[in-house]
């Protein structure tokens, strides 16, 4: 079902009738609640709430056992997320991003599934312990909060291929990094880093490292010894 510009201020009562459908659109609307009704969409894999108003979603979105591919959230104005989402242990994808949010849930960590996490333009200040739990996670995209440190939890998140950790508050590459061997591309760019640690030069599979709007000079020992071996260095 798609229903996408739809003009939408809540959600017509038809579509809950629609039990059979696993693809829901109600993206790009004027939304403000999502009713418990969508629980009965049970055979629902992918659901696209982006771009609307809304304040708060149900728990009943933990209820929906197919969930399992995508759930976008991202550009609403939510301020927290209900713990029920906890309860979506096969989905893939996430995204939270562009909200008003200044943590996640604990619950996080039980979303095991999860190959992909935005929470962009947030205003986190931290992550939650529980995101270490998310070992089948590959990309986790950070951009525009006010991190300052990694959860040494993080250590095991041994799937991460991506991570994007630009505009926030770091005043130091997080060490847990040194503990992610799948790790690709790092994005630190415009944080308050001033040293590069060595070990950077010692990640195993680092193709490209981003350090641009840091107080960090391109000629030290590590970015060189990265670039010796391949790796593009932007500092």
């Amino acid at each position: 079902m798609n229903h996408r510009r739809a003009g939408l201020t809540a959600v017509p009562p038809r579509v809950w009738r629609e039990t059979d459908a696993e693809v829901l659109v109600l993206a790009d609307n004027a939304l403000t609640h999502l009713p418990d009704d969508v629980a009965a969409l049970t055979r629902l894999h992918t659901l696209d709430l982006g771009h609307n108003a809304l304040v708060a979603v149900p728990g009943a979105l933990g209820s929906l056992p197919a969930l399992s591919r995508c759930l976008y959230l991202h550009d609403n104005r939510l301020t927290r997320l209900p713990a029920a989402l906890g309860r979506l242990h096969t989905l893939a994808y996430l995204n939270v991003g562009e909200n008003p949010l200044d943590a996640l849930p604990e619950e996080l960590g039980d979303m095991a599934g999860l190959w992909e996490l935005r929470a962009q333009h947030c205003r986190l200040t931290r992550l939650p312990e529980s995101v270490g739990r998310l070992s089948a996670l590959r990309e986790l995209w950070l951009r525009g909060n006010a991190l300052t440190a990694l959860p040494d939890s993080a250590a095991g998140l041994g799937e991460l291929r991506e991570l994007e950790l630009r505009e926030n508050a770091l005043r130091s590459v997080p060490a847990v990094l040194a503990r992610l061997p799948l790790l690709r591309r790092l994005d630190l760019r415009a944080n308050a880093i001033r040293e590069v640690p060595g070990w950077l030069a010692e990640l195993p599979a680092l193709e490209k490292l981003d350090l641009r709007w840091n107080d960090v000079e391109g000629t030290e020992a590590p970015l060189v010894a990265l670039r010796e071996r391949g790796c593009a260095v932007l500092a």
